[in-house]
């Protein structure tokens, strides 16, 4: 056949390439018995590739030089040399091909002649055979296999697999697809058998269809044989071969780490991919055994794979099944459990677990299955991708512009560089981040390990995630907080706040020194609370303007006629009441869906970009301010301050109703469409006054109706428009205004859109008995105390709403923190003895002060009048 024809001659060029054809004279350079054969160094995959280009060029083979095979016609080879024979046309057979690859040729005719004019003497070569290099497959190992059964003596079966798994050479080789057979298979692909030379004696090579060589797979591992070959072994009586494995993955990986740390070759080190996907699916990994050793060595090994090998293996797992995918991690969790339970006492402030090599081994390889997992999820579309970066590039250049400006006071700012937000490289090369991605093949959660989090000092490894900047062997959690759970990463962002505040607080003093200004080291805003809406977003405005970044200055609120002191209680009491006046339906920034009970953008709003950007600072603020407000928003919101665009899944938190119409209309698939819907692409709704607007989603979408055709198109119009054009403008001003707080900061890098939200709006779990355990106690209370025993019977017969009560009047917010009421360290403490005092707080550091009531009523009596009246701030 004509597909096996051209087969069988690019194997004569592989064989060519790879064994040569033992002349050792041969001066055909692409021969490997050639001395000047210049692919030496490569691997066989790479030769592969060669022997198809050579293929395709027509180049010489040893001996012969043929553009065309024959099927039937098969001169002998003696016939072929003669320089008689060379006269037409040249013709080589398939079995002439592969006599001159496999077998040594005979030999031409020598250089040198006689002086008689004899005919040359034909000197004969000797072949030279290589040392074969020992690998594995299905054949081979059920060829060991048998004879181990039959008389059961595992020896050979053991020195197999401790020779091919103890060196990279032969593990690389083994297992492999037919990786010259799929390149052939792919360059004969052709349109039809049309294109091809109807002679059926001959091929033509230029008739054949190229493929793009480039965009084959880097690797090439048979994972169905490999798996079948893990099983067999499986099935062998107490595993015999277990041991010597081990200790040749032991060796194996660290002969990895050292030709990773010190070949420059990097091509080399992209040829052990195919040892990471070998290694990875041996079904003992998770066994006590191998994380003893074995798993943590080649999680060292695999961790130092070079970024673009760690980018092919990504791609390479995102193509298998969630089931399989997430197994690869639970054993990796396991693996990292046990091993931070193993070596939790030896941890000390010299020893971090960052400075682990057993645990931050196997977390940068559970990095690159995060990121397989990101993307061989569902992911947004490509169109929708580039339209938001658009958008992003736009509002970023401009923030820009406003944040490198000088001053109002024409003072040029010194140390006010923009601090540039490092993404992570493996997600810029794959070119995706967990927002694009609201669906992956293995849960968020899953990589989420809690004996880590415990182990783990968030402030001490802020310390590694600055060291990392300037050096890249340093280890730091931050930059892999898909294993780190909210508290966490929520303590990871409240320290880097806190040293961009002091270094706000620093660059005030330089400029005090520098210019002679006044020293402003904080965020001071002074407000009355009949005024709270117009004193707060007046002095916000006129920092805006003058000098944006001084918004992340640490902040201090005073309240007109209060004497309170902000030690973080004032604040938070501060971000409640603005936050209540601001969402106020009567306010008219945002309406109100009774349904839903959440908050929108009121596209008809009359108040301007600046009102809704100072919006954008408050809610920036309290999370640089690490305070949680109470903001009733969908979960879209949260989607679009990060940078991304309002779908039709996002429609159903905003407006149920109308998502549920559309659904319908998507779901009906009668051909009377247009007479039931009676639907064109104009669509009308309600201003606040009550009055219908109609606007047209295309040019003459009133002329247009919606059919079966263009129902998707209709439906993710509508979406677009509600969720995106008809409030552009006011939230481009609120993302804005939320980016002059937050644009320097990680938290799109460490927070998910939903994780955002919990950020802002706390959790929802109102747990008080979790408050109850975490509860600590001072001036002579403790927890057998009969006046504490009281308040507890008393607090846990509260309703939902004395209980928010109780949360606001002893932490000046009702919201519960990240990670439950367990998170929040309340302090009970003794203030004196009975009497009728009330009892009191400081909010700032969440502390009641109660006095040691006679009994239970009185306590009762006394606490609900503190929590329900209680209003202010005094010297307390």
């Amino acid at each position: 056949m004509k597909r096996a024809a051209a087969k069988q001659l690019i194997e004569a060029y592989y064989f060519q390439l790879t064994d040569g054809c033992g002349d050792q004279h041969c001066t055909n350079t692409n021969c490997a018995s050639s001395t000047n054969f210049a692919l030496k160094d490569k691997d066989r995959n790479v030769l592969a590739v060669m022997s198809i280009d050579l293929f395709k060029n027509k180049a010489q083979l040893c001996e012969n030089e043929r553009n065309k095979i024959a099927r039937n016609e098969i001169p002998s080879p003696m016939k072929q040399d003669s320089p008689s024979q060379n006269s037409g046309p040249s013709k080589v057979t398939v079995g002439q091909a592969l006599q001159l690859t496999r077998t040594p040729p005979i030999p031409g005719p020598s250089t040198s002649k006689s002086s008689g004019g004899a005919t040359p003497k034909m000197k004969p070569s000797t072949p030279t055979e290589p040392k074969e290099t020992p690998y594995l497959d299905e054949e081979k190992l059920h060829a060991i296999l048998k004879p181990c059964t039959d008389t059961n003596d595992w020896s050979p079966l053991i020195k197999c697999i401790g020779s091919v798994f103890y060196s990279p050479e032969s593990l690389i080789k083994s297992f492999q697809k037919k990786s010259t057979n799929n390149l052939i298979k792919a360059i004969l692909q052709h349109d039809s058998d049309d294109n091809m030379d109807t002679n059926d004696d001959f091929i033509d090579i230029h008739k054949v269809k190229t493929v793009n060589l480039e965009d084959r797979d880097e690797i090439n591992v048979d994972i169905e044989s490999l798996q079948r070959c893990f099983e067999m072994l499986m099935d062998t009586p107490d595993l015999p071969f277990q041991n010597a494995l081990i200790n040749a993955i032991v060796s194996l990986s660290k002969d990895i780490v050292i030709n990773f740390k010190f070949t420059r070759n990097l091509e080399r080190k992209e040829n052990y991919l195919n040892i990471f996907v070998i290694i990875m699916e041996i079904p003992l990994l998770h066994s006590p055994e191998f994380i003893d050793s074995a798993y943590p060595e080649f999680c060292k090994a695999l961790g130092c794979m070079p970024l673009s090998g760690q980018v092919k293996l990504a791609r390479y797992w995102s193509k298998f099944s969630a089931d399989r995918l997430r197994n690869m991690v639970l054993s990796l969790q396991q693996l990292l459990t046990v091993k931070l339970i193993d070596g939790e006492s030896k941890y000390s402030r010299a020893f971090q677990v960052n400075d682990d090599e057993c645990i931050t081994g196997p977390v940068r390889v559970m990095k690159i299955l995060y990121y397989a997992s990101l993307y061989g999820g569902q992911r947004d579309s490509r169109k929708i991708l580039d339209e938001e970066r658009k958008i992003l590039e736009a509002e970023s250049e401009m923030q820009n512009e406003m944040l490198g400006g000088a001053g109002a006071m024409g003072v040029e700012r010194e140390g006010k560089e923009v601090r540039p937000v490092r993404d992570d490289p493996l997600a810029k090369e794959l070119d995706i981040s967990h927002a694009d991605c609201p669906s992956p093949l293995v849960p968020f959660e899953d990589f989420i390990n809690d004996t880590l989090n415990e182990t783990v000092s968030m402030e001490m490894d802020y310390k590694y995630k600055l060291d990392s900047e300037e050096t890249p062997m340093k280890f730091s959690f931050f930059n892999h907080s898909f294993v780190l759970n909210m508290p966490s990463k929520q303590m990871g962002l409240y320290m880097d706040n806190r040293v961009q505040m002091y270094k706000e607080r620093r660059s005030s003093v330089i400029q005090t020194i520098v210019h002679g200004m006044p020293t402003m080291p904080y965020l001071r805003i002074r407000v009355s609370r009949n005024r709270i809406i117009d004193d707060a977003l007046v002095a916000l405005e006129m920092v805006a303007m003058e000098n944006p970044s001084d918004l992340r200055k640490q902040l201090f609120v005073e309240f007109d006629g209060e004497q309170g002191v902000d030690e973080g209680g004032v604040s938070k009491e501060f971000f409640q009441l603005i936050v209540e006046e601001i969402f106020n339906v009567d306010f008219g920034m945002f309406t109100y869906n009774p349904d839903t009970r959440q908050f929108w953008f009121n596209p008809m709003s009359f108040e301007n970009e600046g009102q809704f950007t100072l919006c954008g600072i408050v809610l920036g603020l309290a999370i640089y301010n690490s305070t949680i407000v109470d903001v009733h928003f969908p979960s879209v919101v949260y989607r679009k301050l990060v940078g991304k665009l309002g779908t039709f899944q996002d429609l159903k938190g905003v407006d149920p109703t109308l998502a549920r119409t559309l659904q319908d209309l998507l779901d009906y698939e009668g051909t009377d469409m247009e007479d039931v819907f009676m639907q064109t692409f104009q669509i009308s709704y309600l201003d606040v006054f009550g009055s219908t607007i109609t606007h047209s989603l295309k040019d003459a979408g009133e002329t247009i109706p919606v059919n079966q055709l263009n129902k998707q198109e209709f439906v993710d119009m509508y979406a677009d428009f509600i969720l995106n054009k008809s409030i552009e403008k006011q939230f481009r001003a609120f993302r804005r205004g939320f980016s002059m707080v937050t644009n320097e900061s990680p938290l799109r890098a460490l927070f998910r859109p939903e994780e955002i939200e919990m950020l802002i709006c706390g959790s929802e779990d109102y747990d008080f008995n979790a408050l109850e355990d975490a509860c600590e106690y001072d001036g002579g209370f403790d927890k057998k105390s009969q006046t504490i025993r009281d308040f507890w019977e008393v607090v846990h017969g509260f309703d939902d709403e004395k209980k928010c009560q109780l949360l606001q009047f002893t932490t000046g917010t009702d919201r519960v923190p990240v990670g439950g009421l367990s998170k929040l360290k309340l302090i009970i403490a003794r203030n004196g003895p009975d009497s009728d005092r009330l009892p009191t707080a400081h909010t700032c550091f969440n502390v009641l002060l109660l006095p040691d009531y006679l009994n239970k009523e009185k306590l009762q009596e006394r606490l609900l009048e503190a929590i329900t009246y209680s209003k202010g701030f005094g010297m307390l």
